[in-house]
């Protein structure tokens, strides 16, 4: 065959690759995103320029760019890469990958080996044992990715084996400069800057979404013999999957605020509603697990301080159990956060607090609050006329002063009359008594 008739047939195997693969980067450099990890510096790079690789686990959300940067590694240090799926694969198939490491270690060239497992957390305790004693004698360099929490999905015994690196979503600018390249080597028509935002607003942080995406429209663009893509096409080619979800834009803010209102307004069919809403329209559960902590922070605080933990229980059991198992604890969070008795008085004590401090002096702490681990101190009478609390009648130094000068008296939190603050209250107004009287 010609050198130009192979180059010919190069270009068409080149043109009829996934975009992801044609834009998959060849060198640390062309890595977009993942600076925190692979910047100057930075501990994955120094990683790859030890000439040393080392077991690891990649853990982040999809498409942040596990499976690349496994690849970039074997490529950086010479070795055979060997990849495996957690999802399709099993013994079998890390038994296979035991003897072929073995061929290259043993092999006239004495090739490393490193063995990329995708989504580990799917292989059991007895598959991922497999990998433990090749991976201490050195037989090969094991990468795991994975889109779950390690500490609750990979063995202990692998884990402490292995250094984990967390991986971010990408962010707009990142996601952007996809849409760049993908536009530099013609795979994609020209964008309208509107049209780009919402394919990465749709994307969500998921650089291969965004590439899956970008290959679809080329196909629909060169049906129509389109030059140009501009938002209303990009709306009707993608149709309602683009609609729904507008991460980011005013739907998505004005259905959050929906949902939170419900919840502080104690209605929970309407909580559950929105919540699934939010869900269908493809929010990160992830994200709404943040914002029911907050709920029950900011709306329902010490009325009902067991929702706080609730909340942070069911954000633990979907790091656990994922989509769809996982979203059943998020609703079952809604629904008690909806119900659950509501104060904001610790949220608004904060705030005064806060916005007190902002315009407030440096106010000096009190001498008998002041700690005095020296003689020095001792001398310029740090801690003088401190009162041990433990040694007063119930616990409690009536009249002793805790704010700084010149704020003596001012209240801060105060309890509202509902669920377990109406105990605080009381609590507080016999406290408040009792300083009153040594006062007189």
């Amino acid at each position: 065959m010609s050198s130009s008739n192979k180059r010919s047939t190069a270009g068409l195997a080149t043109a009829h690759q996934p975009l992801a693969e044609r834009l998959r980067p060849k060198t640390l450099g062309e890595v977009i995103g993942q600076q925190h990890l692979l910047g100057p510096g930075m501990s994955l790079r120094i990683a790859f320029e030890s000439g040393q690789p080392h077991s690891c686990i990649l853990w982040g959300p999809p498409g942040t760019g596990k499976t690349t940067i496994a690849r970039l590694m074997a490529d950086a240090f010479d070795a055979q890469f060997l990849s495996i799926s957690a999802v399709l694969g099993g013994v079998k198939d890390i038994r296979e990958a035991v003897e072929r490491a073995t061929a290259a270690r043993d092999g006239l060239e004495q090739q490393r080996t490193i063995v990329f497992v995708d989504e580990v957390h799917r292989f059991n305790k007895s598959q991922q044992d497999a990998f433990l004693p090749h991976v201490e004698s050195g037989l090969f360099t094991f990468i795991g990715a994975t889109t779950e929490n390690p500490s609750f999905e990979v063995n202990s015994a692998l884990l402490s084996r292995a250094a984990v690196y967390v991986l971010q979503s990408l962010g707009e600018d990142d996601l952007k400069q996809i849409v760049v390249r993908a536009q530099a080597i013609q795979a994609v028509p020209a964008i309208d800057d509107t049209a780009v935002d919402r394919l990465v607003a749709y994307a969500d942080g998921d650089a291969r979404r965004l590439l899956n995406t970008l290959e679809t429209l080329a196909v629909a663009a060169r049906a129509e013999k389109l030059d140009r893509i501009n938002d209303e096409w990009l709306l009707r080619v993608l149709g309602e999957r683009m609609r729904r979800y507008d991460k980011g834009g005013e739907q998505f803010y004005d259905t959050i605020s929906a949902l939170h209102k419900s919840v502080r307004g104690s209605d929970p069919d309407a909580a559950l509603y929105w919540f699934v809403r939010m869900l269908d329209g493809g929010a990160d559960p992830r994200y709404m697990a943040r914002r029911l902590v907050r709920m029950a922070s900011e709306d329902i605080g010490l009325a009902d301080p067991r929702a706080l933990r609730l909340a942070l229980d069911a954000a633990e059991v979907y790091e656990r159990l994922g989509t769809p198992e996982g979203e059943l604890a998020l609703a079952e969070c809604v629904v008690y956060l909806a119900i659950a008795p509501k104060s904001n008085a610790v949220y608004k004590a904060y705030n005064a607090v806060r916005a007190l401090i902002k315009k407030d002096s440096t106010r000096p702490v009190p001498m008998h609050l002041r700690n005095a681990p020296t003689k020095l101190m001792k001398e310029l009478d740090y801690g003088k006329g401190y009162r041990y609390a433990h040694d007063e009648e119930g616990g409690f130094a009536a009249g002793e002063r805790y704010l700084p000068e010149g704020l003596e008296g001012q209240v801060f939190y105060e309890p509202v009359e509902r669920g377990l603050e109406i105990r605080i209250a009381e609590k507080l107004r016999e406290l408040r008594r009792r300083n009153a009287e040594r006062d007189d």
